[in-house]
């Protein structure tokens, strides 16, 4: 037998709900584009296609490894959480990326290369006009930052594709080439344009480095793109266009990366990414700024520089650096995401953008909601026919969970990118049932402390401190088998997963802070405690029975 559950507060339970749906409702309406809108993705609302063709220095074909692996980062790189309802498949020697929505440069930008260089700068100059001859004087560009050492963060252990120098990538969609088809005649092509840029960019020669900063068009797209040689000096334009470097032989690379974030810093009033290297790239890192205080030091991404701050002091091995420019805030976070997951072992040619439209439509979706909320209607239904006046707590408990879900939607849209598709809405109608089979465990465990002899007042504390422990364990089973597909599942299935785990665990903030009170101060209720308004009359008719009989077996001992 279930003790009692001693002092209860349902208006405390109630009280902390309530503030819970304010909270999330005001983050809805107050934060972020305040759109009250959930996110849907690709097969109900249509989306972006970018075809990605793999580019080779020598021409030669890319190898299927290399293409998975590809395929692999970049969906790592949109689709961290697996909820984005972004798609990235191969399609021969090409990756078909389609984002939902009309972004085209969400798309663009997952095939950067991100193959990060630390590279000394040797000299620097105002970047020529289109199709002018500049000057190859000294001609300083303006410093893109300071380098300024911080705390030091725990390094993850994260791997890394390996880096070779033949792999380039699209930084930003102004520096896309036109789309390439994949036929001989252009792989050949684009292995030329890669050298013959190494040859004039990337000489030794003093006098073709000079020419090549003098002719360098900053304006057009970037044959090398990441292609460049880490071993050789390198003649780069910076990401604004505005500036050309002469830069050294690279000293640390991406893999040397063990961990990348984006902030902002108050004190400065600008945007920044902070990297932590690994040990060996600390070290030379601590190296290089004690030995070169007041010298530029670039940070090359794809080939173009990103930042070339000036060396204010030495680093402390170990303490992580900033990576400063013209950062806003989601271009900081965008670079500090792409090299926390790490490089591509190719680099693409972008296609110019397509609009896919939804493989399954509004008409799906209303489809779908209709079917939710008919088996939400015969639920209630069963409720109220079986248990009376309690079900009308059932229904009020599942439209109080239906306006939380609908909050964390939009909220989880708009700060993690999730998009409600076809199979998220089956998570969150199975989600439905669920909530419905702990109201049902509540309800029968008050019935069993009835049977034996309870007022329903007395009934229903014992009824739940037996039922919680039910709930509580039927509800970390489910949640068990949502994580467990979630991690071993890919595309939509991780979708469904998610909302499958995220219902459960409302359910349980619904009956331990909605249902459990109310059907408290039912109890309490002298309307409610009747047998003909809560629909346990037959129950206690049953229990009379039982005590007559157990009275009549008593007398007939004695």
């Amino acid at each position: 037998m279930a003790p009692s559950t001693g002092s209860v507060h349902p208006v405390r339970y109630l009280t902390v709900f309530a503030v819970l749906v304010a909270v999330l409702y005001a983050l809805v309406f107050f934060t972020g584009d305040k759109s009250a809108t959930p996110k849907l993705g690709i097969d109900l609302q249509g989306g972006t296609r970018v075809t990605l063709t793999a580019r080779t220095p020598d021409g030669s074909k890319p190898t299927p490894d290399s293409l998975r692996q590809a395929q692999e980062i970049i969906e790592t790189r949109v689709n961290g959480l697996g909820v984005s309802g972004s798609e990235v498949v191969i399609d021969g020697d090409n990756l078909v990326i389609t984002v939902p929505g009309d972004d085209s440069a969400q798309a663009r930008s997952l095939g950067q290369t991100a193959r990060l260089y630390v590279r000394p700068v040797q000299t620097s100059q105002a970047a020529a006009a289109p199709g002018a001859q500049a000057p190859a004087g000294e001609t300083p560009a303006e410093p893109t930052g300071t380098l300024d050492p911080g705390p030091a963060p725990a390094p993850q252990n994260r791997p890394f594709p390996a880096q070779d120098p033949s792999a380039p990538a699209e930084p930003t969609p102004s520096d896309e080439a036109a789309p390439a088809d994949g036929s001989g005649s252009e792989t050949a092509e684009a292995a030329d344009e890669i050298a013959a840029a190494r040859a004039s960019r990337q000489s030794t020669d003093p006098a073709v480095q000079q020419a090549a900063m003098a002719t360098l068009d900053c304006s057009v797209p970037d044959p090398l793109r990441g292609n460049d040689d880490p071993a050789l000096p390198l003649v780069a334009c910076s990401t604004d266009g505005q500036a050309v470097y002469l830069l050294a032989p690279s000293i640390i690379d991406g893999q040397e990366i063990a961990d990348a974030t984006s902030g902002y810093n108050s004190q400065q009033s600008r945007h920044e990414v902070s990297l932590t290297f690994k040990t060996e790239g600390s070290n030379t890192w601590a190296a290089f700024t004690s030995q070169n205080i007041g010298k530029q030091a670039a940070f090359t991404l794809d080939s173009k520089v990103v930042s070339a701050p000036v060396v204010q002091g030495a680093t402390p091995a170990g303490s992580s650096t900033s990576i400063t420019g013209s950062f806003t805030a989601a271009s900081a976070k965008e670079l500090a995401n792409t090299l926390k997951y790490g490089s591509l072992p190719l680099s693409f040619a972008a296609s110019e953008a397509e609009t896919v439209s939804a493989t399954l439509g509004l008409a799906s979706l209303e489809a779908g909601l209709i079917a939710g909320l008919v088996g939400l209607i015969l639920v209630l239904l069963y409720c109220l026919l079986y248990y009376r006046m309690l079900g009308v707590l059932t229904a009020l408990s599942l439209v109080l969970s239906g306006v939380m879900v609908y909050a964390i939607m939009v909220l989880l849209g708009r700060y993690i990118n999730f998009t409600l598709d076809l199979a998220g809405i089956a998570g969150l109608i199975i989600g439905i049932g669920m909530t419905a089979d702990s109201f049902v465990v509540f309800f029968e465990r008050i019935k069993d402390e009835m049977r034996e002899g309870r007022s329903f007042r007395s009934a229903v504390p014992r009824g739940w401190a037996r039922a919680r422990r039910t709930i509580l364990s039927g509800n970390a089973v489910s949640f068990i088998a949502a994580a467990v597909l979630y991690v071993l599942a890919v595309g939509q299935v991780r979708g469904f997963a998610f909302t499958l785990g995220l219902t459960t665990i409302l359910d349980v903030v619904v009956v331990f802070l909605v249902t459990w009170p109310l059907v408290h101060l039912a109890s309490k209720s002298p309307f409610w405690s009747r047998p003909g308004v809560n629909g346990l009359g037959a129950v206690q008719q049953i229990a009379k029975e039982r005590k007559a009989a157990a009275a009549s077996a008593k007398e007939s001992r004695v």
